[in-house]
């Protein structure tokens, strides 16, 4: 994929009813030795698939096909050159819906986690943190890359200063954590959310959304904390869909997943 492709890889984004916008679309045709391809039949594309590269691991993603074209072999002919990309990587994930997770498994690739999608239109009443969170200020940054890495896993650090360019009013610190957001097609994106507790979690959150009454936004959570989603639940977000973190059998995932009460989105990890 080149950059002039992006309008194809939106289409197809409409097409299946994703979040995506064209920013999301550059991070994975910008970022060093990342990237996509493109399936095309008879002229026409028909499919994508990227793959974005962290220092540790990389990650799979937009794995698109025309929905008149599905059970025609693109998904998996997208995925055999995907990883031929990613050959010499030391780790490789992705997320995957129901659908993909068989399609997944016959790459290798085996379950790890559960997330769910939560969604929510704000109404900023219903949030109040005990110990608000402040604004995140670019002088901030370098001390959450920092933080990042150890609970990432790798160095996102050039996804996340692209999230609070995009975002900043979705940024937020405090001693307990931080977290970023970014705006999408149907609905704005919160995430990651990265905290010590969920105590630290909620109050980030709330400290964002009591100033964003009215917006639709999406919460990708894993289910390692059910008070947490109840929380969530609680302040009006409702489950949409679940789906799996999955990693290539003997990869060893890197991080510490159970202090990410919100991933970046499927597309990022």
């Amino acid at each position: 994929m080149a950059l002039d492709d992006i309008p194809t890889g939106l289409r197809l984004c409409r097409l299946s009813g994703w979040n995506q916008v064209a920013d999301d679309w550059r991070v994975f045709l910008e970022s060093p030795a990342s990237g996509g391809f493109l399936a095309e039949r008879a002229g026409r594309a028909v499919g994508t698939t990227t793959f974005l590269r962290y220092d540790a691991f990389a990650w799979i993603a937009m794995m698109l096909v025309d929905p008149e074209e599905r059970r025609s072999g693109i998904g998996s002919q997208l995925m055999e050159h995907t990883l031929a990309a990613l050959k010499t990587a030391p780790c490789v994930g992705l997320d995957a819906t129901a659908t993909g997770e068989l399609l997944y498994s016959h790459f290798g690739f085996v379950k790890d986690y559960a997330l769910v999608r939560t969604t929510a239109s704000i109404d900023a009443a219903r949030f109040r943190p005990e110990a608000p969170a402040r604004r995140m200020e670019r002088a901030d940054l370098p001390s959450v890359f920092r933080r990042d890495r150890d609970v990432f896993g790798a160095d996102r650090s050039v996804l996340l200063e692209s999230l609070f360019a995009r975002s900043s009013e979705c940024a937020w610190i405090s001693d307990g954590g931080y977290c970023f957001g970014r705006p999408g097609h149907l609905y704005h994106q919160l995430g990651p959310i990265v905290a010590d507790d969920r105590r630290a979690a909620r109050d980030l959150v709330a400290s964002c959304c009591a100033g964003l009454d009215g917006r639709r936004f999406v919460i990708d959570a894993p289910q390692f904390d059910r008070e947490w989603l109840a929380w969530l639940a609680s302040v009006g977000f409702v489950e949409e869909r679940p789906f799996v973190r999955m990693f290539r059998r003997h990869d060893r995932h890197p991080g510490e997943p159970a202090r990410q009460y919100a991933i970046t989105g499927p597309e990022f990890a």
